[in-house]
């Protein structure tokens, strides 16, 4: 079956700016019509429904945009599902965030690119596409998955993870940029690395960055490259992890960890698709598909001021939550049965019998520390035992070895604290055990230094 050409609908009052869209775009392969202002935009939607829009915010001498969310705000009221793209000369963090949460899907600004204007308009359709079959309450089976994508290295059947993997496979062949969410230890890497390979860029570099892991003071080297001589240590040129990237698919790890400033610097490359190589003043374009990911809890990190809110929006076109292994008991023996081959593999072992007993204690257990300290305690495990089998209690001694879970404080029984109660009180703990160093009692905290001071102020607390 041919596809017919895609429709969209270019609303602007300037003449200058919907000639020079209707040319790009009709070189790309899109049908595309214009009209000049809000009515006849509505007009248009009801009599040819377009796949796309393409929206200027201002219709006539005001520049503050309210004409352009009122008119998003009537479009979404008749076409909820249809997408929208916001294009003002008059770009803002404010009005760009305000246009997110009305509904549109991305937000340019005058001057544009013509690679940007195709890029936003190539991903904004392919992902309208993957959405337009709502995910089912009962997901496809793990076979039918497998027959359709590859989810290498992800084992389990339960529901929950089903739905995950479902929504990889929807959303992969497209260029949308993805939020990977859930606790430490859950499999967000295994989920990038999968989106990577079931798209269109899989023969393109993965490239992945740990952003917990780079100061503030070497993030425009690390990400963009240096030319030679660009400060005292630059004695050749670099190339940063954007351009290795280029093409391809550029994990960023940690995300939630990033310093205000580099997030400034990061938004700049995510909005223009350009960037210097510090030393340089040429500036490069760059192609890349962004996959982020943290364990932190981004609209507090907002709230408190340590996240930009614009960066959120950029990252999270879609966003995937990671279930909990306790979420998903059902996939423990799975998962348990996999590592003991695998590692057995490794050290050349035989592999051992997991008895009735056993798979039912690692069924009981928390796991808070998710699928990473399941497989930790599984290799402990083969490493100590001597027989053919494993049992309880070679699995129970194997996690006894484990300090930091023996030593951890018991939580409070419910009812018996509020969670402000408690979050003063592990604020209280935590000082006392850094001996009033603030910074290192955020980091423990998982909070920048600002966040937890605005904290201590709340709960009357001095460091």
């Amino acid at each position: 079956m041919v596809q017919l050409p895609r429709t969209v609908l270019v609303v602007d009052d300037d003449v200058a700016v919907t000639t020079s869209l209707e040319l790009l775009l009709k070189q790309a392969g899109y049908r595309v019509r214009s009209v000049s202002g809000p009515d006849a935009a509505l007009a248009r939607i009801e009599d040819d429904p377009p796949d796309l829009i393409l929206q200027d915010m201002n219709f006539s001498r005001s520049t503050e945009g309210e004409e352009g969310l009122a008119l998003l705000g009537r479009i979404k009221a008749v076409q909820p599902n249809l997408p929208v793209i916001l294009i003002t000369a008059w770009g803002s963090v404010p009005l760009a965030v305000r246009g997110i949460k009305a509904g549109a899907s991305d937000f340019v600004t005058k001057p544009w690119s013509h690679e940007q204007i195709l890029h936003s308009v190539r991903t904004t359709i392919g992902l309208a596409d993957a959405k337009r079959s709502p995910l089912n309450a009962d997901p496809p089976s793990r076979s039918e998955l497998d027959s359709r994508f590859t989810f290498r290295d992800i084992v389990g059947e339960d529901p929950m993870l089903l739905r995950v993997l479902d929504l990889v496979g929807r959303v992969a062949a497209t260029d949308a940029p993805v939020l990977i969410t859930g606790e430490s230890g859950t499999g967000k890497e295994l989920v990038a690395e999968a989106i990577w390979r079931n798209s269109t860029r899989v023969k393109e570099p993965f490239v992945k960055v740990n952003l917990g892991g780079i100061p503030t003071t070497l993030f425009e080297s690390e990400m963009f490259g240096h030319v030679r001589g660009a400060f005292t240590d630059a004695r050749s040129n670099r190339v940063g992890r954007f351009e290795a990237a280029d093409g391809g698919t550029l994990f960023l790890d940690e995300i939630g960890d990033l310093e205000a400033p580099s997030q400034v610097k990061l938004l700049r490359v995510l909005q223009d698709r350009t960037f210097e190589r510090v030393g340089s003043s040429t500036s490069q374009t760059v192609d890349v598909r962004i996959i982020s990911a943290t364990n932190r809890d981004l609209s507090t990190l907002i709230e408190d001021g340590d996240f930009r809110e614009d960066l959120l929006y950029r990252l999270n076109l879609i966003a995937i939550q990671l279930p909990a292994l306790r979420e998903r008991p059902s996939d423990i023996p799975l998962l348990a049965r996999h590592f003991l081959q695998e590692l057995a593999d490794r050290y050349n072992r035989p592999v051992p019998h997991l008895t009735d007993a056993a798979l039912e204690w690692l069924r009981s257990r928390p796991w808070p520390g998710n699928v990473r300290q399941l497989r930790q305690t599984i290799e402990r495990t083969l490493l100590l035992a001597k027989g053919d089998q494993l049992d309880r209690r070679e699995l129970t001694l194997a996690d006894e070895m484990q300090p930091v879970e023996r030593s951890r404080a018991k939580m409070p029984r419910p009812g018996s604290m509020t969670l402000e109660e408690m979050e003063r009180e592990m604020i209280r703990q935590t000082l006392k055990r850094f001996e009033g160093n603030v910074s290192q009692a955020a980091d423990a905290l998982g909070l920048s230094r600002g966040a937890l001071y605005r904290r201590l102020e709340k709960h009357g607390l001095l460091p």
